[in-house]
């Protein structure tokens, strides 16, 4: 620094150094004036900066809310009778495209962004994964993540009859061919009167309705057209993953679909029947076309299941088995031939199991109880009257075992059984058919209702800026 720049700084300036601090004075006064340009700069940049931002996050939250004011336009039936949240994707038309979605954007948004779907899940998508994610949230919701605990233990038991219930047909088949064999061999055949084997064998052969309804009922004739099934046609696929809505639909047990399905659908011991199909939850173990077929379907797999215990307890009750061993004795008199009297004797057993699991089946569906295992005091056919079984002179009813368990409980081991994935697309069939025929809707089509989707968002700002976003938005 100069001496007179210093004289300056002590206010005692030499009369030589006048000029000296003038030119001191307006250095200061420019430095001053850069410095003061340089914060106002600084300043407007921040402000412009939080400006731009602030429009930014005006524009998301405006996104935002357009995105919960589409999906808030959820089908109010579907909600109300399944408890399944879904976006009509066709908007009432029958007819799906993604501009019915991003039009309803504009709407809300007021045309302020352009949109562009970029993932979309519908409840067919992914082995319908979105809405078993849903039924999952609701059961946990409703029931507790642990209401299935208890019944595990009974699980274990559906699972071992269902693989001995294969081995029991196997089983049966060989006896079969053994016996077939042993009769060629010997050139002699069994004879037909009093013989429990050839009138069991006839009663295979018939409708097995007609062995099994109750009196007093009747066999509903409501059907539907292939054509009209969700799972005949083809569906509307969505885009993209949601890794997130396959791991809920995995989390989901089948014991737990299962009882979702027995609270929301109907079956045949059901008194009041007013939707598409009387049999809802038959449709859903056999998937056919009506009533009657669904029923035929089901009453065979629980007869197959009811034939296991029988047949596991007839081999352990020494008075039924000398019974057995004494008709036989007897029809194979004329024939002297003691290893076709012993096969006869376990044909016998195999026919009296059989007829016993007609009669649980009359039980089932007049609504009593029939226990899991059975024992002395719960086997409902005696050998007197299997010979008269399916005829006119069969007045037999099933009987009701206070610790038995009901129809519904014996479909839910067959629903606990079936494949989850096959069984949520009949679900939702039956879902769809109610839909359109019970609650006036014919537009409606469970593969164009939206569970979740993701969008590509732009939007451009003041000074040439676009700004591009994505939002998200899923029921659970």
């Amino acid at each position: 620094m100069s001496e007179c720049c210093k004289w300056v700084q002590k206010k005692s300036v030499p009369e030589n150094c006048k000029y000296a601090q003038k030119k001191c004075k307006g250095d200061v006064t420019a430095f001053l004036s850069l410095i003061f340009i340089l914060l106002i700069t600084f300043v407007g940049g921040i402000m412009e900066s939080a400006s731009i931002q602030l429009a930014k996050n005006y524009r998301r939250t405006d996104t935002d809310r357009a995105m919960e004011c589409v999906f808030a336009e959820y089908q109010k039936e579907l909600l109300e009778e399944y408890d399944v949240f879904a976006l009509d994707g066709s908007y009432e038309t029958g007819d799906y495209a993604e501009e019915n979605v991003t039009d309803r954007l504009d709407y809300y948004e007021q045309g302020k962004v352009e949109h562009k779907i970029e993932r979309i899940q519908f409840l067919t998508d992914d082995g319908c994964s979105a809405f078993l994610g849903q039924v999952a949230a609701y059961m946990e919701h409703r029931y507790g993540a642990d209401v299935m605990k208890d019944m595990l233990e009974t699980t274990s038991v559906w699972k071992q009859q269902d693989a001995r219930a294969e081995d029991y047909a196997k089983e049966e088949d060989l006896w079969q061919r053994h016996m077939e064999g042993l009769l060629a061999e010997n050139e002699n055949e069994l004879p037909q009167e009093d013989n429990p084997i050839a009138h069991v064998g006839q009663l295979k052969k018939s409708p097995i309705l007609t062995l099994v309804m109750p009196k007093d009922h009747s066999v509903s004739e409501k059907r539907t057209e292939r054509r009209d099934l969700l799972i005949s046609r083809n569906r509307n696929q969505g885009s993209g993953r949601f890794p997130d809505a396959s791991d809920k639909s995995r989390n989901l047990s089948s014991l737990m679909f299962g009882e979702y399905l027995l609270e929301h659908f109907s079956d045949f011991t059901d008194t009041e029947h007013t939707r598409a199909l009387d049999y809802e939850l038959e449709y859903i173990l056999a998937g056919k076309e009506s009533d009657k077929e669904n029923l035929e379907s089901v009453v065979k797999k629980l007869l197959l299941l009811r034939f296991v215990p029988n047949y596991a307890y007839i081999q352990t009750d020494s008075a039924m088995k000398a019974e057995a061993e004494a008709a036989a004795a007897t029809l194979c008199t004329l024939l002297a031939v003691p290893p076709i009297t012993e096969a006869a004797a376990q044909g016998i057993l195999l026919a009296w199991a059989y007829g016993e699991s007609i009669m649980d089946l009359r039980s089932l569906l007049e609504g009593n109880r029939v226990p899991l295992v059975k024992s002395k005091e719960s086997w409902q056919l005696q050998f007197s009257r299997l010979l008269t079984l399916g005829t006119d002179d069969d007045h037999s009813e099933g009987r009701d075992h206070e610790n038995g368990l009901g129809y519904s409980e014996y479909l839910r081991m067959l629903l606990f059984l079936s494949k989850k994935d096959v069984t949520a697309l009949r679900t939702l069939s039956i879902i769809e058919l109610n839909m359109r025929k019970t609650y006036g809707q014919p537009y409606f089509r469970a593969d164009f209702c939206i569970s979740r989707m993701e969008i590509r968002s732009v939007c451009r700002m003041r000074r040439g800026i676009r700004y591009q976003f994505q939002t998200y938005y899923g029921y659970c």
